[in-house]
């Protein structure tokens, strides 16, 4: 039997204007959700889903004719461009048993969690921009629909960043919350050494980060349009660790302190027990010590790792996202800021409660 051929091509935005419950995006989301799409080219004769199942997907017959055979020893044709085909392929109450193509079929995949966020925060900020208009016509349009299209929003983070884990009934208070501010170039928005106020996501515009060492500006990072920043402060309750500037004129988002706490940090911040953790490490987890080096030579955890809170950026690329990670330090200080660090970008970390000054950490 001939095995199926898959098309790794962009997907055009045409084609998903045409399917449900997608074509209640806005062109801008359905650019971004293009590029997340995969194309499958199915031959005749063959099952679409034999080498690749269809768990996590909403899956949708945009070419070709498909057979699909129930449990009940029912069986239909969906037809590429009929009103049917246009929702997904064995949505709830439709599930097949088996399915062949008739003819060389096209079906598009789409992460169906994914998809599911974005539907959320575009019905919330519909929904809050409608408010707003109803309460306050003559204002401009709310933070909510507006934000929506910025890169803080995008399919992206939607996906891997800071959003992923953010419990549904915090979206909608947190689209509320979030102010946005006008920035200049030259603006220093963050300063070294002064308390966390805010934790802001640039919305347009660049900014740099820079630390003094030994009196000198030390360039750390450029940031651009989508990238979040204020973070380690808030997480840590420690005085900011470094300077960011406007490298350009901008737009900020920004949300107070309390806010960020409750409605992100928190709900980011995955405790475990001792004993729960210990469980983890067993099951192929690893400890990951974020204190300084001398502090880890002199009592780490056993086969823990060291990956200084400082320097945990720089293990976003060499970090497994689909192993489970438990990280400490003394108290949670540090190693809740590490925690968010890693969270927001999508790897399965969790925060040793109390970490080892907790009276309950894992004895050596």
């Amino acid at each position: 039997m001939q095995g199926a051929t898959m098309s790794a091509g962009r997907v055009r935005v045409g084609t998903l204007k045409a399917l449900q419950p997608l074509a209640s995006l806005s062109d801008a989301r359905l650019n971004e959700l293009a590029a997340l799409c995969r194309a499958d080219n199915v031959a005749k004769n063959t099952d679409p889903f034999a080498l690749r199942g269809m768990g996590g997907q909403a899956v949708y017959l945009v070419h070709g004719e498909l057979a699909l055979s129930y449990a009940d020893s029912f069986s239909r044709v969906v037809v590429g461009g009929a009103e049917e085909a246009r929702y997904p392929l064995g949505r709830r109450g439709e599930a097949f048993t088996a399915a062949k193509a008739i003819t060389d079929v096209e079906i598009i995949r789409i992460d169906s969690e994914l998809l599911d966020m974005m539907l959320t925060w575009d019905q919330l900020a519909f929904a809050g921009a409608a408010e707003e208009k109803h309460d306050t016509p003559e204002t401009d349009p709310s933070l909510a629909s507006r934000s929506v299209l910025s890169g803080m929003f995008s399919a992206n983070n939607l996906k891997y960043g800071v959003f992923t884990q953010l419990p549904s009934p915090h979206v909608d208070e947190l689209l509320r919350r979030f102010e946005r501010v006008g920035a200049r170039r030259g603006d220093v928005i963050v300063r070294e050494g002064a308390e966390g106020d805010y934790y802001y996501v640039i919305e347009t515009g660049r900014c740099k980060v820079e630390r003094m060492v030994g009196g000198v500006a030390m360039l750390l990072a450029e940031l651009k349009g989508g990238d979040a920043f204020g973070e380690e402060a808030l997480v840590s309750e420690a005085k900011r660790n470094a300077t960011v500037t406007m490298k350009s004129d901008g737009t900020l988002l920004r949300l107070a302190k309390s806010d960020f706490i409750g409605l992100l940090r928190e709900p980011m911040l995955r405790r475990v027990s001792a004993e729960e953790a210990r469980k983890k490490i067993a099951d192929g987890g690893q400890w990951i010590d974020v204190r300084y080096p001398s502090e880890y030579q002199y009592d780490r955890l056993p086969s823990a790792i060291n990956i200084p809170l400082s320097e945990i950026r720089n293990a976003f690329d060499v970090l497994d996202k689909s192993r489970e990670y438990v990280l400490y330090c003394q108290s949670e200080r540090r190693s809740a800021a590490a925690v968010f660090l890693l969270a927001q970008r999508g790897f399965r970390v969790f925060l040793l409660a109390g970490g080892l000054w907790g009276g309950t950490a894992p004895g050596k």
